[in-house]
């Protein structure tokens, strides 16, 4: 086993790194030439820019290259990463955008939810989950069958519309109704994202948590809960269930 490093080496890692955190405020360690430490700097600001730009990139559209590089500077010098994997990164950023909104650091108010639908596709499409490995009837009924939740299958929430936000988008207030979005993966791996009702969103998560009641059963008892036990938004509640499937949210019926 190496030897732990003594003070003066512990004492000039640290400087090195505070001067590669923030090399316009805080001076480069004695003894370095400015040409070779300049070299890190670029180097390591470049790569986490990069790297967030492209897990970001309707966020990058928001900033101009100025603007852009502050707010990743900001991210680089004052956020604490728990993590050296590069594909958690991106929820880092996101933490650090939250402690931003809660100290009320100017920031755009959809900002936060808009780096956490970005983020969720990433998320999604790491998802270990190999949908050819589960069971199941892929031609099943999924209204008079068990229906079969995807584990790839992601009801998202928002208080903005963060699907419509861009350059020439940018709300300042949240409309009165929520935003949201399923986001699906299907066999082939694509990513699909749909906007979808408030029904929409109930009725999957009870399926989700269901495993011995057909689509239908759970339809009906949640339409009583809500006391919307009503034939027409019963038959939509149906076809919702059949466009559930088209989608691959629901995956076929579980076999018996």
């Amino acid at each position: 086993m190496s030897a732990a490093p003594d003070s003066s080496t512990g004492a000039l890692q640290r400087a090195f790194a505070a001067h590669i955190r923030d090399p316009a405020q805080v001076p480069a360690p004695t003894g370095i030439e400015a040409r070779r430490i300049g070299v890190y700097t670029e180097l390591f600001f470049n790569n986490i820019e990069s790297l967030v730009s492209a897990n970001f990139p309707v966020i990058r559209t928001l900033y101009d290259d100025t603007a852009w590089r502050d707010l990743v500077r900001a991210f680089y010098r004052d956020h604490r990463c728990h993590t050296p994997l590069f594909t958690d990164i991106a929820r880092e950023f996101i933490r650090h955008l939250e402690t931003r909104a809660a100290a009320n650091a100017g920031d755009p108010p959809f900002l936060v939810e808009l780096a956490h639908y970005e983020w969720s596709e990433l998320a999604l499409s790491l998802d270990e989950a190999d949908l050819a490995t589960i069971e199941r009837d892929a031609h099943g009924d999924v209204v008079d069958g068990i229906p079969l939740a995807s584990p790839l299958a992601r009801v998202l929430a928002y208080r903005f519309p963060v699907h419509r936000i861009s350059a020439d988008f940018r709300p300042i207030e949240p409309p009165e109704q929520p935003t949201l979005i399923l986001l699906t993966r299907d066999g082939a791996d694509a990513l699909h994202f749909l906007e979808i009702d408030a029904l929409t969103a109930l009725l999957i998560e009870r399926l989700q948590q269901n495993t011995t009641r057909s689509g239908r059963a759970c339809l009906d008892a949640l339409l009583t809960e809500l006391g919307r036990d009503e034939p027409a938004l019963r038959d939509s509640g149906l076809a919702i269930l059949r466009h559930l499937r088209e989608r691959d949210a629901l995956l076929g019926t579980r076999i018996h």
